[in-house]
């Protein structure tokens, strides 16, 4: 198992492809309803899910979790919960001639936890409290009436991370700004999906088959063919693609998914409270960076994908109960692994910390006196080089919560 920490940390390094495999960001699509393991059932109109929202009719909704709907004005939802009129600030949208709303807004003003299922494209509402949440990553600064929460992400998720601990959504519920890599609500415009297949693609007529050795081509080979694949199929693609997908393929196999990662759950929630949502990146700075590779380090990451292809699964399993528990220590034993190979560690970590570093220290200085939850890949606030690091050398406090 080779290098194989440094393969799985793009898990939590970089959104990369990922972001433009996720059903989330499809067209939308219907899903379904339970409340306390119950299906909803809708007469007319079914939820769907459209740029990762759940949205769900208003009016039969509310009923179902025995809330009473007063008055819809303006994206301003009026409700009586347990007798208390409430007014939730939510988008709304009128589909076939039914107010439709996110799901998740009026599910926790009920006093509901609510959790996505991709795999059965299913929305969870749980009255009942399920118990303290997973530890998971966060630091907070503060500085001249400005609060910054550093959150570390796992790119892929599943069910079992869900529902978060209280800190990340008290604070995420105070927060004027969420911060991000990349605006992954935004990866299915035309123009990222263009960027990705000009980068990604070879435009001189050459495949995959001229660029790597016939080694690597024959293991790819196999590993498509054993996934039912034509032996062919990324022929088109650079190697930094096909390593990108193949890393990710067995994992989604085994339920994690892009559309279920800490990054998507809170860029869903900014888009149903209208947060403003800040890009620490772009989608073309991150493409250029893979795509700026050496070809040596690409094929070198490419056989690490497919030498470890058989035991991805586990080794992600690893990083979730990682994640979780919050393990500081483990989280930079998996970083400090990438030292020994100068260009990945370089650009992967060194270089986009100290521009996401710089974009946090002007969100401090700012006159705003504003909250900012920040949410970008967990490995990229450990070590000497990270961002917790290169905050305190700007002279701040930074405290793990």
């Amino acid at each position: 198992m080779k290098n194989w920490k440094r393969s799985l940390l793009s898990l939590f390094i970089s959104v990369g492809l990922l972001a433009t495999a996720a059903p989330a960001m499809a067209a939308p699509q219907p899903a379904s309803v339970k409340i306390n393991n119950q299906n909803v059932e809708f007469a007319t109109n079914a939820p769907i899910v459209d740029h990762g929202t759940t949205l769900v009719p208003l009016k039969s909704t509310l009923q179902a979790m025995n809330v009473e709907l007063s008055d819809v004005q303006d994206d301003t939802i009026h409700v009586v919960i347990d007798g208390k009129e409430i007014a939730l600030n939510s988008k709304t949208e009128l589909i076939n001639g039914e107010t439709y709303a996110p799901i998740r807004i009026v599910g926790e003003a009920a006093g509901y936890k609510v959790h996505w299922n991709q795999q059965s494209r299913t929305v969870f509402l749980i009255s009942e409290a399920t118990g303290e949440g997973a530890r998971g990553f966060m630091w907070e600064v503060k500085h001249g009436g400005n609060t910054v929460y550093l959150v570390g992400s796992m790119h892929i998720a599943d069910d079992s991370f869900y529902p978060l601990r209280s800190e990340f959504e008290d604070a995420f519920a105070e927060a004027d700004y969420l911060g991000v890599e990349i605006d992954l609500s935004k990866a299915a415009d035309e123009a990222n999906q263009k960027l990705i297949l000009d980068m990604g693609m070879y435009q001189d007529g050459t495949t995959l088959k001229d660029h790597v050795s016939k080694e690597t081509y024959a293991k790819l080979e196999d590993i498509l063919q054993q996934n039912g694949l034509e032996p062919n199929a990324f022929d088109v693609f650079k190697p930094w693609v096909v390593e990108s997908t193949i890393s990710t393929l067995k994992s989604m196999q085994s339920g994690y998914e892009a559309s279920a990662g800490i990054d998507l759950y809170f860029i869903q929630k900014a888009i149903e409270r209208k947060l403003p949502v800040l890009e620490l990146e772009t989608y073309e700075s991150q493409l250029s960076m893979l795509d700026g590779f050496s070809s040596e380090l690409q094929e070198k990451n490419l056989n690490t994908a497919l030498d470890n292809f058989d035991v991805s699964a586990e080794l992600v399993d690893d990083m979730a109960a990682m994640w979780k528990s919050g393990d500081d220590q483990k989280l930079l034993e998996f970083t400090e692994s990438m030292i020994e190979d100068p260009e990945y560690y370089k650009a992967m970590l060194t270089d986009r910390n100290i521009v996401m570093a710089d974009k946090i220290d002007g969100y401090l200085k700012s006159d705003k006196k504003a909250e900012y939850f920040i949410v970008v890949g967990a490995a990229h606030f450990a070590g000497k080089d990270g961002i917790v690091q290169l905050l305190q050398d700007k002279g701040y406090s930074v405290v793990r919560k």
